[in-house]
């Protein structure tokens, strides 16, 4: 579903197990490789900066940054890792995003339709769903850590260079355009706001509201198998919660 929404707090409950079993540690890495192909000094790589500061929230070791690291500048062999976006749409006609890290796209892509067909999804072409979203860079915010009021804590935002944000849960999720994330993150930065989390994610222009409860458990089914690929790294949705 949408990046910031009751799928995205599931999914950081789960963390936990999903540390246990590797995947969180294993999508890490190959993000690091990835990000890392731009430089490996994160003081001059943003994007590296951002991913190795989730791997030590996620209290990656040292060593395992330090080797995808390396593999993304090429001082270590490794398999070729790619990014891949795949469209599709999940029961109740709801559009689908899947990001996904891989380094062999074609069995990935079918695992990824396997798993769309087995839970009353479908796979789509590419462009098939991506203009009913919007990208975006966000910026959430611990509300608790801010020592502000609210209206004092939306004026810091705003002066930030914030395009919009919304409350969630505990937390202020602040939406930037792409190329505006890492001005807006050092803004927030300068005012002691404490980050929770930084990146990038898909928001739907319209969203569907799924009334039917027999078909809203088959949405949850399929995400559950979805985010269970350990190639997957963010699932986002057109569903209303």
């Amino acid at each position: 579903m949408s990046g910031h929404s009751k799928w995205k707090q599931i999914k950081r409950q789960k963390g936990v197990a999903d540390v246990k079993r590797g995947k969180v540690f294993s999508q890490l890495s190959k993000m690091i490789t990835i990000a890392a192909r731009s430089g490996g000094d994160p003081d001059f790589n943003p994007n590296l900066r951002i991913v190795i500061e989730k791997a030590k929230k996620s209290n990656m070791p040292a060593d395992n940054i330090e080797k995808a690291i390396k593999k993304g500048t090429g001082e270590l062999a490794g398999a070729t890792i790619e990014e891949v976006t795949y469209e599709g749409y999940g029961p109740g006609g709801i559009a689908l995003i899947i990001e996904c890290t891989t380094d062999s796209n074609n069995r990935t892509v079918s695992e990824i339709k396997n798993i769309l067909s087995k839970n009353g999804g479908r796979f789509g072409e590419s462009g098939s769903v991506k203009w009913m979203f919007d990208r975006f860079g966000f910026v959430e915010i611990e509300m608790s850590a801010s020592g502000m009021g609210k209206d004092e804590l939306e004026m810091n935002i705003i002066d930030a260079g914030a395009q919009d944000f919304e409350e969630i849960g505990n937390s202020l999720v602040v939406y930037t355009k792409p190329e505006d994330i890492y001005k807006v993150k050092e803004n927030l930065e300068k005012r002691k706001l404490v980050i929770h989390d930084t990146g990038f994610e898909w928001r739907p222009k319209n969203k569907i509201k799924i009334e039917d409860k027999n078909v809203k458990k088959q949405i949850e089914t399929l995400f559950d198998a979805i985010d269970a690929h350990d190639d997957v790294n963010e699932i986002y949705s057109n569903m209303e919660e």
